[in-house]
């Protein structure tokens, strides 16, 4: 049985990431930029901005999502992040800030390669990113998951988890601004 790890993404594990997303980004030139971009200037962008983008805060060090592994391939991300990070949440109707404990950290999506899905790689990812989260000191993590209660979850909602996943695994719900995307918190200390 191949060996599972976790790690956070740094500049030494770009070309993992790289790997993983495949030239499109993961998601049509997303390059993990969507929570990190205000809805204008994420339409305007190529997916060579995001990814320039995207890579300039792994290479100046930020924190920016974890990487998962079976041996030493990458077969599963998570966005991870301090709140501030996730500009989109200034200016959305469907998530907002919600204030509370700080420091907060979002965990905005998850991206599992093919052929990898229904091996809880996510699962495994969340638990990765709450002991992640309260390691570098974040009192609350928040997420954005889609509640697909009465829908069929569309390949597009899965990037955000699953309501039950984060309920699963320790979340509340704090707020919901939309009837399908509630925002979840965690406290960690």
């Amino acid at each position: 049985m191949p060996a599972f790890s976790v790690r956070p993404l740094d500049a030494a594990h770009w070309v993992d990431l790289e790997t993983l997303f495949g030239p499109r980004g993961a998601s049509g030139g997303c390059w993990c930029m969507w929570w990190r971009l205000r809805p204008s200037d994420n339409r305007r962008n190529s997916g060579a901005d995001n990814r320039a983008a995207f890579k300039d805060l792994v290479d100046a060090g930020e924190p920016t999502g974890l990487l998962a592994y079976f041996d030493d391939q990458p077969v599963g991300w998570c966005s991870l992040a301090p709140r501030e990070q996730f500009v989109r949440l200034r200016s959305s109707r469907t998530w907002r800030l919600v204030p509370g404990e700080e420091p907060v950290w979002s965990l905005g999506c998850f991206f599992v390669a093919d052929g990898q899905r229904g091996k809880a790689i996510s699962t495994r990812l969340l638990a990765a990113a709450v002991r992640y989260a309260r390691k570098a000191g974040a009192r609350v993590l928040e997420a954005y998951p889609y509640d697909n209660a009465n829908d069929r979850l569309r390949h597009e909602q899965a990037w955000h988890g699953t309501l039950d996943a984060f309920l699963q695994a320790g979340f509340s719900e704090t707020a919901r601004f939309h009837p399908n995307f509630p925002i979840l918190r965690r406290k960690l200390r």
